[in-house]
C-alpha cells in the first residue's frame, strides 16, 4: 500500500511510523492518562485497515486525521490534544514556504500529483518541469496574496475548483476561437516579423501552425481553427500550378490540351494539399509550446461554412485529406503507427452528408472509419445546433453553427447580432453577421455538486440554501478571474490582441471592452450531477422519479448565470466541466469530509458534468437521447459520449450512431481503445490491473508495465490523453461499460 506525502511524492505505507507518532504524543502527558502499548497498536492497526478500505492512495493529512479519530475514540483526549497541537505547529512552519518541497520533488520526478495532473504532458521533460515550477510559484502567489481566503479554503477543501491557478498570477485567459481568416487574408506579425497574405495553400498551412504555437503560448486553455479559413488558398495554388504548368509546356513547344492540363493540375494540387495537411498534423504534435506540451488545438470541418460552390469543393478536398492522414496516425519512436492526441477534429453532420447518394456522404463514411480507429473526429449536429444557438434576431432552426474552443467550451450566441460593432477592430468584420472567430473565454470555476448534497444531509430545504451559498462563492471566485484580466494591455500578448488572433487593438490599449457585452464568456462549471442526485433522491438521474430534480439543479445554475449576467453585463454561462485530475481530488475531499457513502463517495472519482455514471448499463441511443436535454442546459459547453468496442469491421453501426446524433444531440463522440505495446508488438487494449492497492497499466500479452514503452490513448474528458492519468481517473477508465 502506498501513501502520498505532502510534497506529492509516493512512499510505501509504514504502520510503524503511526505507532511512533502516537507514542511521541503519548509520552507528553501524565502516565495515568496515557494509552497502553496494546491500545497504541490497536489504533495503528485500525488506521491501516481504514486506509486499505479507502479505495484510493491516501495522503499524509488523511492518515493523521484517522490517527486523531482513533486516539479520541479510546478516550485519550490529552494525547489527542497534544498530537493536534504538534500538527498545528508543524503546519505553521510549512506555510512560511509552500513551494520549495513541491518544486524539488517534481524536478526529481517523484511528485505523483503533478506527474499525473495532465495526461498530455510528460513530467520528465525539462520544458514541462519548467512550466510546472512556474505554476507552483503562481499558485503560491495566488493562494497567499491574490485570491480571497474564502476562495482558497473552498478550493483546498474541494468545495469548488478554481481552475488554472498556476496561471492566475499572469493576466491570461482560458480558451478561444482563433480568427485565422483575418490573420491569413490581412496579414499578421509573429515575433516581430510581418507575415503577409500567403500565395499558396502549403504556405498558408505553415503560417497556421506558427499562429497555433504562438496562441498556445499566450493563453492556457484550448484553441480552435477552421479549415474553411484555409480553403481559399487551394484555388490560389490551383491557379499558380496551372500557370506554371502551361508555361512549362510552352517552353517545351507543346500545345496545351485543356483536359490533360486540368488533370495534371489537379494531381499536383492534391499533392500540395497532402503536404499542407501533413504540415499541420506533424507540426502540431511535435511543436512544444512554452507551457510544455503540444498545442491544445481543435480543427473544425464544416462544409456549409464555405462561401461558394468552389470554396466548398476545395474545403471537401482538405477535409478528405485531413481524415485520411488522421486515420493513418503518426509513427511512434519504434516506427509504429499510433493515435496522436492532437489536433482534435470536429466534423459537422449536415443535411447533405448523411445518406448514400448524397454528394458528401463519402466524407462522413471516411469520418466514421477514422473514428472507429482513432477516436476522432467528434461530431456536431448542424440540425440541433441551429435549434439551440440563436443570435439576436434568429429563430429556432435558423441559428448559428460554430465550433467549441478546444474540447467543449462554447461561446454564447452573438447577442448583438451585429458582430459587436467590431469592438475588436477585426479586418474581416461583416456588418450584420454574427461573430464567433476572435472571441474567447475568460476562465472557469467549478462547483462540486456532491459536496452540496452531502453537506445538506439529504434535507431538500437545506440543499437549496447551501447550493445558493456555494453558487455565490463561485460568483465571487469568477469575478476574481474577470478582474484579473481587467486593465490588461494589448502588449501582454500581441499575437492575440494586436495582430488578429482575437483583435487588432492599438499598442498600449486595454482589452477591457472585450470582457463585457457578451464578446467573451466566463464559465460556471459543475461536476458530479449523478452523485448529487443519487444522494438526494436515492436514484440515478436516469430514473424517471429523479430526473426532474436533476433538471431543476441544472436550471437553477442557469438562472444564476442569467442573474449575474444582468447585473454585470458579462456573459456567464453554465459549463459541463471536463474534470481530469480534479475528479480524483474531489473524490478524496468528499471521502475525507463525509466518509465512504455507497454509490456516492465509494470511488476515486466523481462523474463528469451531467453524464450517466460510467458503470451504469444503458444503450448508446438511450444515453444520447437522455443526455441531450442536459446538454441543452449546458450552453457554456458540454459533450456526450458513448463507449463502443472495436467497430472497424462494423462501420454501418457507426453510421447509425452518427445519424442518431444528427437528429437528437448537438455534440457527441464515440470512445474506443487505441493502444500498442513496444515491448512485444501487441496491438490491442492495454488493460488496467491492481497491484498492492495501486492501479497500473499492463500489456495482456507480455505483462509489460513500463509506461515509457506503452502507447495508450484514451478519451479523458472530451479530448484524447496519451501520457497516463492519476489513480482516480484510471479507476474511472477501468469502470467504463460499453454502450453498443
Amino acid at each position: 500500500m502506498k501513501i502520498i506525502k505532502r510534497n506529492g511524492s509516493e512512499a510505501t505505507f509504514d504502520v510503524a511510523k503511526i505507532v511512533n507518532a502516537i507514542r511521541g504524543a503519548n509520552v507528553t502527558v501524565p502516565e495515568p492518562v496515557r494509552l497502553t502499548e496494546a491500545q497504541i497498536d490497536d489504533a495503528a492497526t485500525a488506521v491501516e485497515a481504514e486506509c486499505e478500505a479507502c479505495g484510493h492512495t491516501v495522503t499524509v493529512e488523511e492518515v493523521q486525521d484517522m490517527v486523531e479519530d482513533q486516539i479520541m475514540a479510546k478516550g485519550a483526549f490529552s494525547v489527542a490534544r497534544n498530537y493536534i497541537t504538534y500538527r498545528y505547529v508543524q503546519s505553521l512552519k510549512r506555510t512560511s514556504n509552500t513551494t520549495d518541497e513541491r518544486i524539488l520533488s517534481l524536478i526529481e520526478c517523484n511528485n505523483e500529483d503533478v506527474k499525473q495532473e495532465n495526461s498530455n504532458k510528460n513530467p520528465t521533460v525539462n520544458s514541462v518541469q519548467r512550466d510546472y515550477m512556474a505554476g507552483e510559484v503562481s499558485k503560491d502567489l495566488a493562494n497567499r496574496i491574490l485570491l480571497p481566503r474564502e476562495v482558497v479554503e473552498a478550493h483546498d477543501e474541494g468545495i469548488i475548483h478554481f481552475h488554472d491557478a498556476d496561471y492566475y498570477a499572469q493576466h491570461m485567459h482560458n480558451c478561444d476561437l482563433v480568427n485565422l481568416e483575418d490573420m491569413l487574408q490581412n496579414g499578421t506579425v509573429i515575433s516581430g516579423t510581418l507575415i503577409e497574405k500567403p500565395h499558396s495553400f502549403s504556405t498558408a498551412c505553415n503560417i497556421a501552425t506558427q499562429i497555433i504555437a504562438q496562441v498556445a503560448s499566450s493563453q492556457y486553455g484550448g484553441q480552435s481553427i477552421s479549415l474553411t479559413h484555409l480553403a481559399p488558398f487551394v484555388d490560389v495554388s490551383r491557379r499558380r500550378i496551372r500557370r506554371d504548368f502551361v508555361r512549362e509546356l510552352e517552353e517545351l513547344g507543346i500545345e496545351p490540351e485543356e483536359g490533360q492540363v486540368g488533370r495534371i493540375v489537379e494531381e499536383r494540387l492534391l499533392d500540395e494539399i497532402r503536404r499542407g495537411v501533413q504540415t499541420i498534423q506533424y507540426q502540431v504534435v511535435t511543436l512544444m509550446t512554452t507551457n510544455g506540451q503540444a498545442p491544445f488545438v481543435t480543427v473544425f470541418m464544416y462544409l456549409n461554412e464555405a462561401r461558394d460552390a468552389q470554396e466548398k469543393h476545395d474545403l471537401a478536398l482538405i477535409i478528405e485529406e485531413t481524415l485520411r492522414q488522421r486515420y493513418e496516425g503518426v509513427k511512434n519512436e519504434a516506427g509504429v503507427w499510433v493515435t496522436p492526441a492532437f489536433p482534435k477534429l470536429i466534423y459537422v453532420l449536415e443535411e447533405d452528408n448523411l445518406e448514400p447518394g448524397q454528394k458528401y456522404y463519402y466524407l462522413t463514411q471516411l469520418a466514421a472509419k477514422c473514428t472507429a480507429k482513432r477516436m476522432v473526429p467528434d461530431y456536431i449536429s448542424e440540425k440541433m445546433m441551429r435549434k439551440l444557438k440563436l443570435s439576436a434576431g434568429e429563430v429556432e432552426g435558423e441559428g448559428d453553427v460554430y465550433t467549441c474552443m478546444g474540447c467543449r467550451s462554447f461561446l454564447t450566441p452573438d447577442r448583438s447580432g451585429n458582430g459587436y460593432g467590431n469592438v475588436a477592430n477585426a479586418g474581416d468584420y461583416e456588418p450584420g453577421k454574427p461573430k464567433y472567430y476572435g472571441r474567447f473565454n475568460q476562465g472557469v470555476v467549478t462547483i462540486n455538486l456532491p459536496d452540496v448534497a452531502l453537506s445538506s444531509g439529504g434535507d431538500m430545504d437545506e440543499f437549496w440554501r447551501i447550493f445558493d451559498e456555494r453558487l455565490e462563492l463561485c460568483y465571487r471566485a469568477l469575478m476574481c478571474r474577470h478582474n484579473r484580466l481587467r486593465g490588461t494591455l494589448s502588449d501582454a500578448a500581441p499575437i492575440l490582441w494586436q495582430y488578429g488572433a482575437l483583435a487588432r487593438l492599438p499598442k498600449g490599449e486595454v482589452i477591457d471592452p472585450l470582457l463585457f457585452g457578451g464578446y467573451s464568456t466566463i464559465s460556471l462549471g459543475y461536476a458530479g450531477l449523478y452523485e448529487c442526485v443519487r444522494y438526494m433522491t436515492g436514484h440515478s438521474h436516469t430514473d424517471a422519479e429523479a430526473t426532474p430534480f436533476a433538471l431543476a439543479v441544472m436550471q437553477h445554475m442557469n438562472d444564476k448565470c442569467a442573474e449575474w449576467k444582468a447585473a454585470t453585463d458579462i456573459d456567464f454561462s453554465l459549463y459541463g466541466t471536463p474534470l481530469e485530475s480534479t475528479t480524483y481530488k474531489f473524490a478524496k475531499c468528499l471521502q475525507r469530509r463525509f466518509g465512504v457513502v455507497p454509490g456516492v463517495t465509494d470511488h476515486g472519482y466523481i462523474t463528469n458534468s451531467y453524464h450517466v455514471h460510467v458503470a451504469e448499463q444503458i444503450d448508446a441511443f438511450t444515453k444520447l437521447r437522455f443526455e441531450s436535454e442536459f446538454q441543452r442546459l449546458s450552453p457554456g459547453g458540454a459533450i456526450s459520449y458513448v463507449e463502443v468496442p472495436d467497430m472497424q469491421d462494423n462501420l454501418e453501426a457507426v453510421m447509425s450512431v452518427l445519424r442518431f446524433i444528427y437528429d437528437n444531440i448537438m455534440y457527441a463522440e464515440l470512445n474506443t481503445k487505441s493502444d500498442y505495446c513496444q515491448a512485444c508488438g501487441f496491438d490491442g487494449e492495454i488493460r488496467i490491473v491492481e497491484d498492492d492497492g495501486k492501479l497500473v497499466w499492463e500489456c495482456p500479452h507480455c505483462g509489460n508495465r513500463d509506461q515509457t514503452t506503452l502507447n495508450v490513448a484514451r478519451r479523458t474528458c472530451g479530448y484524447i490523453g496519451t501520457q497516463f492519468w492519476n489513480q482516480g481517473r484510471t479507476e474511472e477508465i477501468r469502470d467504463r461499460v460499453l454502450h453498443l
